[in-house]
């Protein structure tokens, strides 16, 4: 059975992506201890809410500095994805610095309000084990008013408005956009997957 600890980032609902953790037979842990993370064989990064509030609070749990070493499988999900980047423009935040790049507020069409929330479609950039069994036009979901630009990192994009990263990669790091607890068979499979990869 595989363990994983999920950060206590504050704000998130930690509870729904532990319960989606549990039903694919993981021990699912939430914890801000900076050595139990430190330790756990996998570890996600949660978030919802503002950068700076993150940061301030990943900063006030000793991980700041002790993320971007780990050597572990780690995926970032909405906010943790950002914050997996070395600038949020939201407050002009400097984030974890894993990934180059500055994470931009969406811009705001006709008929594309910001937020983004609600399904949209994931484009495959590159092949990886997250992303088994997934295929273009399956439909996640996201909830975000910033977006990372797209690089070689990119695993898959979506296009809202303009096409912004929705899966990255940078060595044992994955960040997702979308929030794949909430995603259906889809999400299913790349938490099972995230589960696999080492």
């Amino acid at each position: 059975m595989s363990e994983v600890v999920i950060i206590d980032s504050g704000g998130a609902n930690l509870a729904s992506l532990q319960f989606a953790l549990e039903r694919l037979g993981a021990r699912a842990a939430v914890s801000g201890d900076a050595a139990r993370i430190a330790e756990a064989p996998r570890v996600i990064l949660p978030g919802v809410g503002s950068a700076r509030d993150a940061m301030e609070r990943l900063r006030a749990l000793g991980l700041a500095e002790r993320l971007p070493r780990l050597e572990q499988p780690v995926l970032g999900i909405c906010l943790g994805m950002q914050l997996l980047y070395r600038l949020s423009a939201e407050g002009s935040t400097p984030c974890l610095g894993i990934l180059p790049g500055t994470v931009e507020r969406l811009a705001s069409q006709p008929g594309r309000p910001v937020p983004h929330m609600g399904w949209n479609q994931l484009e495959l950039a590159v092949h990886d084990p997250l992303l088994e069994g997934v295929e273009t036009g399956d439909y996640v979901y996201f909830v975000h008013s910033y977006a990372a630009p797209v690089s070689q990192a990119a695993l898959a994009t979506t296009r809202y408005g303009v096409e912004v990263t929705s899966v990255v990669r940078h060595g044992n790091f994955w960040g997702t956009q979308f929030h794949p607890e909430r995603s259906g068979r889809t999400g299913a499979a790349i938490l099972a997957n995230f589960l696999r990869v080492s």
